[in-house]
């Protein structure tokens, strides 16, 4: 999947191998996390000019990668997960099925590179893409770089349980 746009120009393949190259060296680390704990191979490769955008955009594809891979397959549409590193504990919920998004970070030690703006930005654009619901709730922690990288971590295992198939639509209305 591939957006282009003046400000950005992100390719995102998942179930293939290729690594993360977008250029942010925190974004970099963070990703990995996420496609290590959704027990998926990726490549992405990215420019922009601001990080806020290539954040966003990068939300966005992936959110659209991940729509295409799961159309006209039943998924088990529900994860979650606990995340704990060092200090900080990290709930993250998904629910495929509409967009919407929670995010309660309360970052004490900020560290450069971990901003909480930045992740709001990718999880919304994911979230409005990929149609679905995410909620992440800090349980505990201070430092920023802990507490964003549970969040990752996290929302790596919840989609990694959320996108498995199914045997039936886990809907009652019959749509998701």
């Amino acid at each position: 999947m591939r957006r282009k746009t003046k400000e950005t120009d992100i390719i995102v393949e998942i179930g293939v191998e290729g690594g993360i190259e977008t250029g942010d060296r925190v974004f970099d680390h963070l990703l990995t996390a996420l496609f290590f704990y959704m027990q998926q191979n990726v490549s992405i490769k990215a420019s922009y000019d601001l990080r806020h955008h290539l954040w966003e955009d990068l939300g966005i594809v992936l959110g659209e990668e991940l729509r295409e891979k799961i159309k006209g397959r039943k998924i088990a549409r529900f994860g979650s997960a606990i995340m704990p590193m060092d200090d900080a504990l990290v709930l993250v919920a998904v629910d495929i099925s509409r967009p919407y998004l929670n995010l309660e970070l309360d970052v004490k030690e900020s560290e450069e590179g971990f901003e909480v703006t930045l992740v709001r930005e990718f999880l919304w654009a994911l979230a409005r893409t990929l149609n679905a619901t995410i909620h992440v709730k800090q349980l505990a922690g201070m430092n920023a770089h802990h507490i964003i990288e549970a969040a990752f971590k996290g929302l790596g295992v919840a989609l990694r349980q959320a996108l498995r198939e199914s045997k039936r639509l886990e809907s009652t209305k019959g749509v998701l």
